[in-house]
């Protein structure tokens, strides 16, 4: 909802290692209704890269730490360079019980 946030969250993620890197993307507009009442609001867009090993542990983090009651949370698994898929192996810390990052 507000820069701050979108900061506070990208640099907690990264922190707790559960993100190699998130992108903030500014100048969002959505339209939605909610609790029956339609509404426009700016948002700001995080894209966090990880791997799918930390799933649960970023949904639980986010629950934890984001401000909306119920934040859009959308995943994908996608294809990257061996290069830049051992940096964010590297950069993440899988948390214990999650099992090994799968290789992609």
């Amino acid at each position: 909802g507000s820069e701050a946030d979108a900061r506070r969250l990208a640099a907690g993620l990264v922190q707790a290692r559960l993100a190699a890197c998130v992108q903030v993307e500014p100048g969002l507009e959505s339209h939605y209704r909610w609790q029956g009442a339609v509404h426009a609001d700016p948002e700001w867009r995080l894209t966090l890269k990880s791997v799918p090993a930390c799933l649960g542990a970023i949904q639980a983090w986010l629950g934890e730490h984001h401000p909306y009651e119920l934040p859009q949370q959308l995943w994908q698994v996608m294809a990257a360079s061996p290069a830049y898929t051992a940096w964010v192996r590297a950069e993440v810390s899988v948390p214990a019980g999650e099992g090994p990052a799968p290789r992609a």
